[in-house]
């Protein structure tokens, strides 16, 4: 009888535990292409902090150890841990010799959404490894090194301290920008002390501004015979020094964009470049990771703001670096990309933007031979699918009011100022214009993650398409090989060929007596190139992008030989 109880109370809670989970499963529908029931929790509708970000990295590491690893690749001015996630499928051979894809954002510590983009990735990428075969076969045909913040302590400044939505730009060294000999005395002052650094406004019978009678939020410029009722004083600030002037020092410009080995020029040439290429200790920690890696085949940077997807060169004196074949693979690409991403461009720096020297767009291109990409996160066309580009104020003023409720605008409030008097304080927050709006971050995070998933996807892929045997008498046979390149790029961009960056493409013959091996030139005219030295291992210099290479061995014996593909940027391939 007991034995019957305790046999119906097991039935009983397995049915309730079964009742259970049938029921959190109705408690959702799928959507289509987002990860259903994810291991790892994340809200993509806002942002995090670096403990956020290393936090997420950890939780991703620790739900899927066969796919990810997280390791530091080196320490920030302040010893934070620029922390990278290797993204592959473990199984299916060493991630670091497989063709791989770099990602990195948030260089410039207000380009904030950079890093999500970049986290998002992952866990995408994870999370529905098991879900998508797309998805799934990537990862066992390549890698992706992820690195969501390379400038993790103004970061962090820019959240947590007081600040306008365009600083800090870039590093955490304290500049003496007026000239007196100290630094940092004049920063900005958070008056009102909400974490944001808004406007300063005075009225004046001089002043040159009105507040709009339909919107108070907005100052509108009277026309220069008109009086105004308001001037403008600047950001918030209090003159500390007794100079006249409030907000000259701060956190310094000094720019990691600057700092990258190729075309790099001093500060006095190109403003925020400091000492000298990789004097910073971020760039560096990258650049050292980059040079480890000659499997890195693309690569992505994720900045803001505009819509923009940009290619080098970043100067006019630099434009013969790209090669016209390699523009016709970085114009295949990001035309896809435009498609992608509504309201995005395809730009090039230098003609559509300005001049910049010591970029890191250019240094892994012009340096190391790989296509990489700046996308210019966020952009107007995403708030009422219209204007393209940045915003004006009326438009973020209308944001403001239908979209966001008010959430985006410090309303304008006296405040007794020691130098100035009677002041108003107020304007947009710093976590609005050039950071999306929560409701806007995840659908384009999940875009521009398309987009460099497409680039990830066209990096060269490898395969024995053919081998034919011919006898050619006398214990002697002819084996002829067709390599095949699936994908758009080619094994070595026209920049690596020019400069020798990486090593050729070996294409082995073992388990058989070579006696001669070759390159087949031209198949139809018998045209080859001999390599005399060791022919077992051919030399190829490239195998182009959605094209053959053939190559010829002549042998003694060998019923059960192997042919092997080792190319540094196209991974591996065998036949038996």
């Amino acid at each position: 009888m007991k034995h019957f109880r305790y046999t119906s109370f097991i039935c009983a809670a397995v049915l309730l535990l079964l009742s259970s989970v049938t029921q959190a499963q109705e408690k959702f529908f799928r959507a289509i292409g987002t990860p259903h029931q994810p291991k790892v929790e994340a809200s993509w509708n806002r942002y995090n902090t670096y403990d956020g970000i290393v936090d997420l990295m950890q939780q991703i590491a620790d739900a899927y150890p066969k796919l990810t690893r997280l390791e530091s690749i080196g320490k920030s001015v302040e010893n934070r841990d620029i922390y990278m996630l290797t993204v592959s499928d473990f199984n299916t051979g060493n991630p670091d010799e497989k063709p791989a894809m770099y990602i990195d954002g948030n260089i410039h510590s207000n380009e904030i959404q950079g890093a999500e983009f970049s986290l998002y990735t992952a866990w995408y990428l994870t999370e529905m490894f098991n879900e998508l075969d797309f998805i799934n076969q990537l990862l066992k045909d390549k890698t992706f090194y992820i690195v969501p913040t390379i400038n993790p302590d103004a970061r962090d400044n820019y959240m947590k301290e007081p600040n306008t939505p365009h600083s800090p730009r870039s590093g955490m060294l304290v500049l003496d920008n007026d000239g007196d000999g100290k630094a940092g005395e004049d920063g900005y002052d958070d008056l009102n002390e909400d974490n944001h650094i808004t406007y300063m406004i005075r009225k004046s019978p001089t002043g040159q501004y009105i507040k709009d009678p339909q919107d108070n939020r907005r100052l509108i410029q009277v026309a220069e015979e008109e009086q105004g009722e308001y001037e403008m004083l600047g950001f918030e600030g209090i003159d500390r020094d007794g100079d006249g002037n409030v907000n000259e020092d701060g956190i310094g410009y000094y720019d990691p964009n600057r700092d990258w080995g190729w075309k790099w020029q001093p500060d006095y040439v190109q403003r925020g470049a400091y000492k000298y290429p990789f004097s910073l200790p971020e760039t560096r920690a990258v650049a050292d990771f980059v040079l480890k890696h000659p499997n890195i085949a693309g690569a992505q940077s994720y900045h803001n703001y505009g819509g923009m997807i940009l290619r080098g060169p970043g100067a006019e004196e630099d434009k013969d670096t790209y090669n016209r074949e390699d523009v016709r693979i970085y114009d295949a690409i990001a035309k896809k990309g435009e498609e992608m991403i509504p309201g995005y461009r395809y730009l090039t720096v230098y003609k559509d933007l300005y001049s910049v020297f010591g970029g890191e767009l250019d240094w892994f291109y012009g340096g190391r031979g790989i296509y990489t990409y700046t996308n210019e996160l966020m952009v107007s066309y995403l708030y009422f699918h219209k204007n393209e580009g940045r915003a004006n104020q009326e438009e973020e003023l209308k944001v403001d009011k239908y979209l966001t409720f008010g959430d985006a605008f410090v309303d304008w409030k006296e405040y007794d100022h020691p130098q100035y008097g009677k002041i108003e304080i107020g304007g947009f927050k710093k976590n609005f214009s050039r950071a999306h709006p929560g409701f806007l971050l995840e659908q384009d995070a999940h875009r521009n993650m398309a987009f460099t998933i497409y680039h990830a996807y066209q990096t060269p892929k490898l395969n024995i398409l053919d081998v034919s045997e011919k006898s050619l008498g006398n214990g002697l046979k002819e084996i002829t090989a067709t390599i095949y390149n699936e994908r758009l790029m080619p094994t070595h961009s026209s920049q690596d060929l020019k400069f020798n960056i990486e090593r050729p493409d070996l294409i082995s013959i073992s388990n058989a007596n070579v006696v001669a091996g070759m390159v087949v030139e031209d198949e139809d005219f018998n045209k080859v190139n001999e390599q005399v030295e060791n022919p077992e291992t051919l030399r190829v210099s490239n195998i182009p992008g959605m094209e053959t290479v053939k190559v010829r061995w002549i042998v003694s014996g060998g019923r059960n030989y192997k042919i092997e593909v080792d190319s540094a940027k196209g991974g591996k391939a065998t036949w038996k």
